[in-house]
């Protein structure tokens, strides 16, 4: 969870998966978390919010009514170096398409660190936007995921149906 602070805009968002609070500063989003337990969650008595906030809130729209993948909030993470180059390797992942723990470490550690790489996928600061839920075990089995497994496995079945296939594929 991002620490949340004075000096941070926070927006709740209702998606097809449960509730979602965005946390931002005035320039960059900080962070995304699911919240299972947050009924009635209401906004501050003097909303303000930042660009980022209202951009990720724009593309999240888009993405859960299936017309874009594509994220371009800038983001701000806070993590040691080998966490930040897990975090930009899942950026790569293709919408629509998986990879496995063991991928991500030949890419940026070394096979001998893929359970380091798969706690750096749980830590991701921001779901969905950073896709942690692309990766998957080296069996295609779907373990581990911050929001759960059934969210793991409504946000790739989504992304299975935005990916263009047969003449408009990439």
């Amino acid at each position: 969870m991002v620490d949340y602070r004075a000096e941070h805009f926070v927006l709740w968002l209702d998606t097809p998966i449960g509730p979602m609070r965005a946390i931002a500063d005035e320039t960059h989003l900080l962070g995304l978390e699911f919240h299972d337990d947050a009924p009635g969650h209401e906004p501050p008595d003097a909303p303000v919010r930042s660009a980022p906030l209202a951009q990720i809130e724009a593309e999240l729209k888009a993405y859960f009514a299936g017309e874009s993948a594509e994220f371009h909030t800038p983001l701000r993470t806070v993590g040691n170096d080998l966490e930040r180059k897990v975090w930009d390797r899942l950026l790569q992942v293709p919408v629509g398409e998986t990879c496995s723990y063991g991928d991500i470490a030949r890419d940026t550690a070394g096979i001998e660190l893929v359970r380091v790489v798969a706690r750096y996928c749980g830590t991701n600061p921001i779901p969905v936007v950073i896709p942690c839920h692309r990766c998957i075990g080296s069996d295609g089995s779907l373990t581990g995921f911050g929001g759960g497994l059934w969210r793991k496995k409504w946000l790739l079945r989504h992304e299975g149906r935005m990916r263009p296939v047969g003449l408009f594929a990439l």
